[in-house]
């Protein structure tokens, strides 16, 4: 897919239909434009991660240009993939694995469920995580017309964990507590 934007807004959009990328037009409330956007939403949130602190930078960017390779799948209707066009693959979850395992080697195990905040990077990390989780709903209910590749759903699920993770790892980098949860009792 060739990018080239020279004007930005188009009038094409004017009466409520987009263009996917693989050009088929449908309803801008489509359950496929509510998914991947949900996923521009993640990218947002990460960009803002990404831009408060520069310890886990590379990771976010990596995140963030698989995020638009997942967008560009989610905009292209069943067969319509055209020679070269970004998507991912298995590799793509196996690093936020080992992303995860790296973060962990830090951290002490949970005994509690734990809460945002403590910090703003945190909470910005539970936040993302939070989005992420329902990108993840989003896709599990869009219609049979509209199939997922499995490497979406392993990968946004996985990333949900990173995220997770990077929240705590963020806290304890910066000296922090986290908030723990306290259950009402009775």
């Amino acid at each position: 897919m060739a990018i080239n934007l020279s004007r930005i807004y188009t009038r094409s959009g004017d009466k409520g239909e987009t263009s996917l990328a693989s050009g088929d037009r449908v309803t801008k409330d489509h359950p496929r434009l509510e998914a991947y956007g949900t996923s521009d939403e993640l990218c947002c949130l990460i960009g803002r991660l990404r831009t408060q602190d520069a310890r886990k930078a590379d990771q976010l960017a990596e995140i963030q240009d698989r995020l638009f390779d997942l967008g560009t799948m989610l905009a292209t209707s069943p067969g319509k993939e055209w020679p070269g066009m970004s998507k991912l693959n298995s590799q793509d979850s196996t690093q936020l694995e080992q992303w995860i395992d790296e973060m962990n080697l830090s951290l002490e195990p949970l005994k509690s469920f734990v809460l945002p905040g403590g910090s703003l990077l945190n909470a910005d990390a539970h936040i993302a995580r939070a989005v992420c989780r329902r990108f993840e709903r989003l896709l599990c209910s869009l219609p049979s017309d509209v199939p997922v590749d499995k490497e979406i759903l392993t990968y946004v699920n996985r990333l949900s964990d990173y995220l997770f993770v990077l929240s705590r790892w963020y806290a304890k980098q910066d000296h922090v507590s986290e908030y723990l949860w306290s259950q009402r009792k009775g």
